[in-house]
């Protein structure tokens, strides 16, 4: 029996994708973890994903989860802009929307560089961070132009861009391989931002690390 209701969640994508809407899509993502399986570096034994945690008076990044890497914790900060995000404009250059977006997960780095207390107080250990900016859909992301520079900013930049789609094609494997998602049937939904701390402290991962990152 699945744990998700597959075709109700395909319904209720589709609409967010026609409506443009971040908000319905944020919505179904909290719900629906296994949408996250393309951007989950390890497919099995995953770690939860938690939803709008803040950091600052100003910062918040939609879903933070954890890598426990045997070289040190990993902790994945994404953002999720609207499905279609405009991303060029007529003359070839990144529209203010997208450059925002960029400019906004600019601004996390920044943030825990200048705050290097802050990723112990947050995360318990961190030894790097995988920032991923998620927008736009494949189909313009696949124009010439875009593809040149989304591959010259990944080769150069922190912030890993990812199109829309990366939700979509999950709906695949749950149909044709559901038995691929048991891990993430572990941590089906999202969990409170608030519950983060207590994650962290209980985790003998990053109790380990803590000794050599805090």
């Amino acid at each position: 029996m699945s744990t998700w209701n597959i075709k109700e969640v395909e319904e209720q994508l589709q609409t967010a994708y026609d409506n443009n809407s971040e908000t319905e899509l944020l919505a179904i993502l909290k719900n629906n973890s296994f949408l996250f399986y393309e951007l989950y570096s390890r497919k099995y034994g995953i770690r939860p994903n938690f939803k709008e945690v803040a950091f600052g008076n100003k910062f918040r990044c939609d879903f933070a989860w954890l890598n426990d890497n045997s070289d040190g914790p990993e902790w994945v900060l994404l953002e999720v802009e609207k499905p279609s995000m405009k991303l060029f404009n007529k003359n070839g250059d990144p529209t203010a929307d997208l450059n925002h977006a960029i400019e906004q997960v600019k601004s996390w780095d920044r943030y825990f560089s200048e705050n290097p207390s802050e990723k112990a107080r947050i995360f318990g250990a961190v030894s790097r961070f995988r920032f991923v900016l998620v927008g736009g859909m494949q189909e313009e992301w696949q124009k010439e132009a875009a593809a040149k520079w989304r591959i010259q900013h990944n080769n150069e930049s922190k912030i890993e861009i990812r199109s829309s789609d990366v939700f979509l094609r999950p709906l695949e494997v749950a149909k044709k391989q559901y038995q691929e998602l048991w891990s993430f049937e572990e941590n089906p939904i999202s969990k409170n931002h608030s519950s983060l701390e207590e994650y962290w402290k209980e985790c003998k991962y990053i109790e380990h690390w803590r000794k050599y990152l805090s």
